[in-house]
């Protein structure tokens, strides 16, 4: 669309904007149920990682019915901020469970709270079901004067 044909679409129409090419309706408190446009296919990745630390503000089971990946990485270490957050990784195992394949996917938490052990512990057998495994690395890398919690991963 010409620039003076959009310009012209958003003054003509002033209760709604554009927001990349799709109308909205700027009154509404959910940007996406203002989304008129159907959702396309999943994305395959090698590995994607999970949006803000693992917290439930950004990610839900949407997240993980379109972006499937063979690897996720959780980096979240901040549990007075939901870092990472339960709910995020219960989304995981529901986003996968609507599939439709058995593709394998691996989840690497890149620190060791408290939160992702309950959450491993609790739903071990939906995860095999899912065949979703979980690294557990106790390797330590250390640069300069820092040491910090590593996973390596090959592909």
């Amino acid at each position: 669309m010409p620039e003076d044909e959009l310009s012209r679409s958003s003054h003509s129409n002033p209760g709604k904007s554009l927001v990349n090419g799709i109308k909205t309706n700027p009154a509404s408190n959910n940007p996406k149920s203002s989304l008129s446009m159907p959702l396309g296919p999943p994305v395959y990745v090698d590995l994607a990682y999970i949006p803000n630390h693992c917290s439930g503000k950004n990610t839900d089971p949407e997240f993980f019915k379109r972006v499937r990946a063979s690897y996720y990485v959780v980096s979240g270490n901040d549990a007075a901020n939901g870092e990472p957050s339960r709910a995020v990784l219960d989304a995981l195992l529901e986003g996968k469970s609507q599939w439709g394949e058995n593709l394998q996917v691996t989840l690497i938490p890149t620190h060791d709270t408290e939160v992702t052990r309950e959450w491993y512990q609790q739903t071990h057998e939906k995860q095999q079901e899912l065949n979703i495994m979980v690294l557990a690395s106790s390797s330590t890398v250390v640069m300069q004067d820092e040491s910090f919690p590593a996973c390596k991963i090959e592909f």
